[in-house]
């Protein structure tokens, strides 16, 4: 899980609830890799592990939902719940009504070797072109 527009509030520990676009699946219990970075990244530029959490609650609610307690709980606590809103919605192209997962959780720095094993690699693009630079398969008779 990137968190590259809150990385300052995580480490410093402010920051203990989420919100994202997606993560239906989520469930209590589960340790997720928080990562500074995700997408965009330049080529040959790789995620950098910066933790992980586990999850303690999981629930979806309208992003105009928010309270001042979980502008605080994001790591905002001057930041007033319609600021929030806009700020969510300018990062993530969505509306005040949109359903998202609030997600409650435990940081921690360390991360267990075994569990950064178990990271899968990013996936590769494949260019268009892929195919095409590769000679065709010969069938046997």
């Amino acid at each position: 899980m990137s968190f590259a527009l809150t990385e300052a509030q995580l480490l410093d520990g402010s920051k203990d609830v989420t919100r994202r676009l997606g993560w239906k699946n989520l469930r209590v219990g589960e340790i997720v890799i928080a990562i500074r970075k995700g997408m965009g990244l330049r080529p040959g530029e790789k995620q950098v592990v910066i933790g992980m959490i586990q999850i303690r609650a999981v629930t979806r609610e309208p992003l105009c939902r928010i309270t001042q307690d979980d502008c605080r709980r994001e790591g905002f606590p001057r930041m007033t719940p319609t600021v929030f809103v806009t700020f969510f919605r300018a990062a993530n192209g969505c509306s005040a009504e949109d359903e998202v997962t609030r997600i409650e959780f435990e940081f921690s720095r360390q991360v267990p070797e075994a569990l950064l094993a178990r990271r899968r690699p990013p996936r590769q693009k494949r260019s268009a072109r892929h195919d095409r630079d590769r000679p065709a398969r010969r069938q046997s008779l």
